[in-house]
């Protein structure tokens, strides 16, 4: 028997589409340092579902329910509203 976890995967999805929308060229004026990447997943997850699970199996299975078009839908509205957010405003200097 595995190890258990503690794991939201709403958060794991919303951190690699972050990623992925800040090096896309919709976005590539607004800094993707690692303070602003925290800062607007954070926004964003404030906006969203959790969805906790304790095993890899589960994981699995959450990821196969959250990566209908419906959800990543809703995740990318969260995040780019997050990234308008987080831009105005950013909460570091450079």
């Amino acid at each position: 028997m595995s190890k258990p976890i503690l794991l939201n995967v709403t958060e794991e999805i919303v951190q690699g589409l972050v990623r992925f929308l800040l090096h896309s060229p919709d976005y590539q004026t607004f800094c993707d340092c690692d303070f602003c990447q925290m800062n607007i997943s954070a926004d964003a997850l404030n906006h969203l579902p959790t969805y906790y699970v304790s095993t890899s199996a589960a994981r699995e299975e959450a990821y196969l329910t959250l990566k209908t078009p419906e959800h990543i839908e809703l995740i990318n509205k969260k995040i780019i509203v997050a990234i308008h957010t987080v831009g105005k405003k950013p909460n570091h200097t450079i």
